[in-house]
């Protein structure tokens, strides 16, 4: 895994990662009894790399956050390479291709 940013206040750390599979991993913070979801400040999504985006569907909870949903991070070697206190988990999620809709055709 590769960091590629923190959005740090206090004791929160939601944290973005790359991987080698082509994917994200997501650090933020637990959502009681769903270990697939996890909920992120806004702010994080500005450390994706360039002309990528999180393969996930995000929900806007309307309060400077996003919940998402993808599968849990079980690897121990993956889980040592973190940060995380007990209120935040991570789930890994596909690394999406960013298309907009402004930008010219590809050819």
């Amino acid at each position: 895994m590769r960091f590629l940013g923190k959005n740090t206040q206090g004791a929160h750390s939601p944290t973005l990662y790359a991987t080698d599979r082509n994917t994200y991993v997501v650090q933020g913070w637990r959502i009681p009894e769903h270990p697939e979801l996890i909920e992120i400040p806004h702010p994080l999504l500005g450390y994706l790399e360039p002309g990528s985006c999180l393969g996930a569907l995000l929900h806007d909870t309307g309060v400077g956050t996003f919940t998402l949903a993808g599968s849990p991070v079980t690897d121990p070697e993956a889980l040592r390479q973190m940060d995380l206190p007990d209120h935040e988990t991570c789930v890994e999620v596909a690394r999406g291709r960013e298309v907009r809709r402004d930008a010219p055709p590809v050819r």
